[in-house]
């Protein structure tokens, strides 16, 4: 293993340790305490953090996880009746700034940015509250600069433990034996057991302690050792043994571990027993029950038990992504090829209908690959919502539902920025500042942000909706006017209004705050969705709240689309923008003045776009009983496009355009990517929202 190699796992480790430690702390601070499985978890995280940061040799990181892991311990030894009722919203501050400071550092290394030396402010906080633990009442710099290190926990009541095994294998030197073993699939095997050496060694005198098999620090080929024998800590002294079962107990990733002890062999004389040997204890870390079974049993038993996981970097994702969508590309090159045309091939037909079924599931998988759940993005606004409360002296909960949805990992990186961006403003600027308005309006006086996602099979729809005040159409247009962007000669609906929200650098904040007020509005989250080929909009009633609704692709590399033709340029049209294909005469157009051809399909009357006369078009047919409209949607728009005729459905991988094709800002033409097709021509691929916004525009 590399060193970037490692470098990535910890990092990785790291920030799914921080992720666990914040969703901890945010639960444990509404019950006002922290359970003792809680606390227990707490330090084991800052025991894994502390002994991977001093492998890296990321010292800071070690001296500030070291102290919260002295704390914790105070707090294991003597429950959380140790820590005061006042003292506790202290308690819960200083751990979740530490999971703030612990991110900060990690953006740091992943940069490859020098950290920050300059500790001491934090950690004076940490020795403060060790000190109030431990009812020492002294100012945080005379705080002791260690607590109890974890290691000399009182070893566990003799009657708890069964007895060690007996061996004549072993080294006299080092009679007293604890042999460790980690969990299946947990990785980096060899740094976890360097780990527990750096551990036991700051409890043991030189020379009283060894290990099996030597140079685990520098040599990743030992894992397989490790995995298949456990690791081998061997000490002088049965204290020191005894000591370093907690520190086994607490470390990450640690299946089980055995005690063995070394005694001489018994005279050459002497036959041994044909009995077989005893079966070693073995205890499950943390709890150590006792158990009759050896270490390798169990981790064999638990092989049935839970599926094995491995860690795949997103670029190897991304690479596999893109092979997938070349054999899709090539698989309907093969069978829509001009050579087999007028041929009626029954083998071949079948050869590539069985090819086409295992393209198909091989894109399934390859894309399932890609899908995680959008439940980390969520859980990340409990944080937003949790500070701005207290700085905004509001009182809010924030509901989550569908949070198991799943959506591309791009996607999903991409998404946080917008919801984020509109939590903070349904925190700000929806929800009332005086909860006797609320109570007034007939309102919970503890406003409710609710954050949902829904799969509807071709897309995820995210919704942030607050039951605050809602938008005022009154103010909203006042500031739009000041700004330009809208006309006192003009009266404007209701959802006009609200669409000037997002007009850029639009704020209704008269302040600058920590919060907005900066000029940067939701235009930053509907240009964010939109680059994911999504769609925003907005609805809002006055003293009742507003909703913010969010259109995203699953995945943007593979989709669904219908081609349709017009002249002898081919466009591909995603289905999920698509209601339904008609076909009418002339009659049925409607000529307005003000938006030129209308349709009507339903109950409502369409403007009708002619794609040949918008792109200019060489060809194509002009009169509307010789073509087909295609009725689509995209957010809030809804239109009639007027092509040649339809070519089919299609499952199509995307392509970006060129970048001396975006030079042309071709993307405002409502053209979103291409497409290459089985004949080897170009399908472009329009953004049906963009097109009827350009087209609104000329």
């Amino acid at each position: 293993m590399s060193n970037n190699d490692i470098l990535d796992m910890y990092i990785y480790e790291t920030n799914t340790l921080l992720e666990q430690l914040e969703s901890i702390v945010l639960d444990a601070e509404k019950e006002n305490t922290f359970s003792q499985d809680n606390v227990n978890e707490i330090f084991r995280i800052m025991h894994t953090i502390k002994g991977s940061s001093a492998m890296m040799e990321f010292d800071t990181l070690a001296r500030v996880s070291h102290r919260i892991e002295d704390m914790f311990f105070l707090i294991r030894e003597g429950t959380m009746s140790v820590v005061k009722e006042e003292d506790r919203p202290a308690l819960f501050d200083v751990m979740l700034h530490s999971v703030d400071y612990f991110r900060e550092e990690m953006e740091k290394v992943e940069a490859e940015q020098p950290l920050n030396e300059d500790v001491d402010s934090f950690l004076g906080n940490i020795n403060s509250l060790i000190a109030k633990i431990k009812g020492e009442e002294i100012p945080a710099e005379e705080a002791p600069k260690a607590a109890p290190a974890p290691a000399a926990a009182p070893a566990p009541a003799a009657a708890a433990e069964p007895a060690p095994t007996q061996t004549t294998e072993g080294n006299a030197d080092f009679p007293y034996e604890l042999r460790v073993f980690f969990d299946e699939g947990c990785g980096m095997e060899n740094l976890r057991a360097f780990m527990l050496v750096t551990s036991v060694q700051g409890f043991c005198a030189d020379g009283d302690f060894s290990y099996q098999p030597a140079g685990v620090e520098s040599d990743s080929s030992l894992s397989e050792f490790v995995i298949e024998h456990g690791f081998l800590l061997q000490f002088r002294s049965e204290a020191d043994r005894v000591r370093a079962v907690p520190v086994v107990m607490s470390a990450g990733s640690v299946h089980s571990y055995e005690e063995r002890n070394y005694v001489p062999a018994p005279p050459a004389a002497a036959e041994p027993a044909s009995a077989p040997e005893a079966a070693p204890s073995a205890q499950k870390a943390p709890a150590a029950p006792a158990a009759q079974a050896s270490a390798a049993a169990q981790q064999h038993q638990g092989q049935g038990q839970k599926e094995s996981l491995i860690s795949v970097g997103l670029s190897k994702l991304d690479q596999l992504s893109a092979i997938v969508g070349e054999i899709v590309i090539t698989e309907a090159m093969v069978t829509a090829s001009p050579d087999l045309k007028g041929l009626h091939l029954d083998a071949f037909s079948k050869s590539a209908r069985q090819l086409r079924k295992l393209t198909d599931e091989l894109q399934d998988v390859s894309m399932s690959l890609r899908m995680i759940p959008v439940s980390n993005t969520f859980q990340k606004m409990n944080r937003i919502v949790r500070d701005m409360c207290k700085k905004l002296n509001k009182q809010v909960k924030l509901t989550l539902v569908g949070e198991d949805t799943e959506v591309d990992k791009t996607i999903v990186d991409s998404i946080g920025d917008p919801i984020m961006h509109m939590v903070r403003n349904s925190m700000d600027h929806g929800i009332e500042e005086n909860v006797e308005d609320r109570i007034a309006a007939g309102k919970d006086p503890v406003g409710e942000i609710l954050l949902s996602a829904q799969d509807t099979g071709s897309e995820v729809i995210i919704q942030i909706s607050d039951d605050g005040a809602g938008v005022n159409d009154e103010a909203v247009l006042a500031k739009a006017i000041r700004n330009g962007i809208a006309s006192p000669d003009v009266e404007y609906s209701h959802k006009e209004i609200l669409n000037f929200l997002m007009a850029p650098g639009f704020s209704t904040n008269t302040q600058v705050t920590e919060f907005s007020g900066r000029g940067v509005g939701m235009d930053v989250v509907k240009s964010g969705v939109e680059s994911l080929g999504g769609s925003v909009s907005i609805t809002s009633e006055q003293g009742k709240g507003m909703t913010t609704i969010m259109r995203i692709p699953l995945t943007m590399a593979i989709m669904d689309g219908m081609e349709v033709s017009v002249g002898s340029s081919i466009f591909t049209i995603p289905i999920n923008n698509i209601r339904s294909s008609i076909k009418l005469t002339e009659a049925d157009i409607l000529h307005d003045s003000v938006n030129g051809e209308m349709v009507k399909m339903l109950d409502g009357y369409y403007p009708v776009i002619r794609a040949r006369d918008f792109y200019n078009l060489p060809g194509g047919v002009e009169k509307i009983e010789e073509g087909i409209l295609m009725w689509l949607e995209s957010g809030d728009c809804s239109y009639c496009l007027f092509v040649d005729e339809l070519l089919g459905e299609q499952q199509i991988v995307v392509k970006p355009l060129p970048a001396y094709v975006n030079n042309f800002d071709i993307k405002n033409y409502g053209i979103t990517g291409c497409s290459i097709l089985g004949d080897g021509n170009i399908s472009i691929i329009l953004d049906a929202g963009g097109l009827y916004a350009a087209a609104r525009n000329m």
